[in-house]
């Protein structure tokens, strides 16, 4: 998966002069929307000159800054992708159809194993161990109410990381899906809460505006997502990319669901005693009460 614009421009502000840094300051605080003003207003917003804009464009390793430009409407091309355009974009159906009936389905198999690892091991190189940290502190914290939410298939995510949580921690909540239902746990939102959210492409613009309702209350968002950046992610305290490289027109969760699972040990250790207490109690009521 290669990087994207945003990517390459933080990698290489330690290269930029100080006030090309500020042009890229001010490209990547309006991401991706700011890359498209003219150079004219980006330069006015940085205080800066328009040639310097074009040499910041310049030493980001671009022609111009038309060039750099492109690149991002290439960038969004792919964020916005569905599984139809993927699978447009693939090889002919007879084409497959060919390489099916030559191969087998062991090779199949070894294809998709090396493809699946390449994707979980670079999504945990690329992690940021503080974001991961943060995360961690922020579900770890007792005195912290959780909520949950994801989108059309993450929801899976959501409800795979909250059950687990809701076995040795207190206050954890999935966001209910009826509309009045939702409306009245949103309004209770408040400083103690912890909004988890899952957005991948094609992004689902509620996720986007329950984490700016968090965050205007006070609250703190954990946001997961792809390497194109949920527009969610912008209000965001932590965001935990995922990679989803796929051989089929559908995005894998996998990556995501290794660092959620990763997420749940880190946690639990985070509680200790405590959860282990919670779990202990948890399953004597399940029993008592015929559930296990």
């Amino acid at each position: 998966m290669s990087s994207t614009l945003a990517d390459e421009i933080r990698s290489r502000l330690g290269e930029l002069s100080p006030a090309e840094r500020k042009v890229a300051r001010i490209l990547l605080a309006g991401y991706p929307a700011a890359v498209f003003e003219t150079v004219a207003t980006i330069a006015e917003r940085a205080g800066v000159s328009a040639p310097t804009v074009l040499r910041c464009a310049s030493r980001l390793g671009y022609k111009g800054f038309p060039d750099l430009q492109a690149a991002l409407r290439k960038e969004l091309d792919a964020r916005n992708a569905s599984p139809i355009t993927l699978y447009t974009a693939a090889e002919p159906a007879e084409q497959r159809a060919t390489a099916s009936q030559e191969g087998s389905f062991a090779a199949h198999l070894g294809e998709r194993s090396a493809l699946v690892r390449q994707a979980v091991s670079q999504t945990f190189d690329e992690v940021a161990p503080r974001e991961f940290e943060d995360a961690v502190s922020l579900l770890g914290d007792p005195k912290r109410r959780v909520h949950l939410a994801g989108g059309r298939f993450t929801h899976l995510l959501a409800e795979y990381l909250g059950l687990h949580l809701m076995q040795f921690r207190d206050q954890v909540s999935l966001l209910p899906h009826k509309d009045v239902e939702r409306t009245s746990f949103l309004t209770q939102l408040g400083r103690r809460d912890v909004t988890v959210l899952f957005d991948y492409r094609r992004y689902e613009a509620d996720k986007t505006l329950i984490a700016e309702l968090a965050r205007e209350r006070g609250g703190r968002v954990i946001v997961f997502t792809d390497p194109w950046l949920s527009p969610a992610a912008a209000h965001a305290d932590v965001v935990l990319i995922t990679q989803v490289n796929s051989d089929s027109p559908y995005d894998s969760l996998t990556p995501a669901m290794a660092i959620v699972e990763s997420l749940v040990a880190a946690v639990l250790d985070r509680v200790g005693g405590d959860g282990h207490e919670r779990m202990k109690e948890a399953e004597r009521i399940a029993r008592r009460t015929g559930l296990l």
